[in-house]
């Protein structure tokens, strides 16, 4: 990966940089020769990542404590990069709270949910992606899910916000790769992350969790090839959960789910 730099460089943004894979993604372009701006709500976990990446490496860091789903937010990441080249954009926020039906779900939950998965990550490519388009090249990768693929029982509002995620990366990448940019979906699955941990599907389901530090190294790797990135694990259960029938689909990722997803 030590090429990214010179082809996307010299600065990458993480919205959701804080933990996680968010996280991951900084200590691999921090490797690699980026400087980062890191954006979260949690500002000491920001700081953690923040010392532990300036203590490791000699590119410099920024963070900047912003709410992804604040109607001013747009405006903030701008001024916060408004004297930086951002040649790479990872969007990494939008995890599900937990399984719930939506008539239980407060509004509240359900326009975060929204506008972290939709909203956010519009504008936020948006924004960057005029600058990329000025200098004739950079890169975005949104962060999806595997939910994106049928709507499920407990999260039809999370399984709907990443088919959004796909559907415009897929949209993104026809506009912008002309232009010398790569756009991707990276679709995962269940990953350990705190996120996970935090919500009702961090307990035992018998689903393997991949690995944080595994999602980005792929993403990074396979920038290039989007504008939809599946790891190879579940590239099967990919293709063969979009070319179902609708019911079958959303039966079948309904079933798969049955232990999070019991009222």
């Amino acid at each position: 990966m030590t090429d990214l730099a010179q082809r996307y460089g010299p600065w990458a943004v993480i919205a959701g940089g804080s933990e996680g894979v968010g996280a991951a993604f900084a200590h691999q372009l921090a490797d690699a020769g980026f400087n980062l701006l890191l954006i979260a709500r949690n500002a000491a976990t920001l700081a953690g990542v923040s010392a532990e990446i300036t203590a490791a490496h000699t590119v410099h860091v920024r963070t900047a404590v912003i709410d992804l789903a604040a109607d001013d937010m747009a405006d903030k990441v701008a001024a916060s990069t408004s004297d930086i080249d951002v040649g790479l954009l990872v969007y990494n926020a939008g995890a599900a709270s937990g399984p719930q039906l939506v008539i239980d779900q407060s509004p509240d939950e359900i326009m975060r949910l929204i506008r972290l998965n939709t909203i956010g990550q519009t504008l936020l490519a948006r924004h960057f992606g005029q600058s990329m388009a000025a200098r004739g090249r950079g890169g975005i990768i949104l962060l999806g899910s595997m939910g994106a693929n049928a709507g499920c029982m407990q999260l039809a509002v999370y399984s709907a916000v990443k088919a959004y995620t796909l559907t415009f990366a897929e949209g993104l990448w026809a506009e912008l790769h002309p232009l010398g940019i790569d756009v991707a979906a990276l679709m995962i699955g269940r990953t350990r992350t705190p996120a996970l941990e935090r919500s009702e599907y961090g307990q035992d389901s018998g689903i393997p969790a991949a690995e944080p530090d595994d999602i980005a190294r792929f993403a990074l790797a396979n920038l290039g090839a989007g504008p939809v990135l599946v790891p190879p694990e579940l590239e099967a259960a990919f293709l063969a959960l979009r070319a179902m029938p609708r019911r079958q689909a959303v039966e079948t990722m309904t079933r798969a789910l049955a232990p999070q997803t019991r009222r």
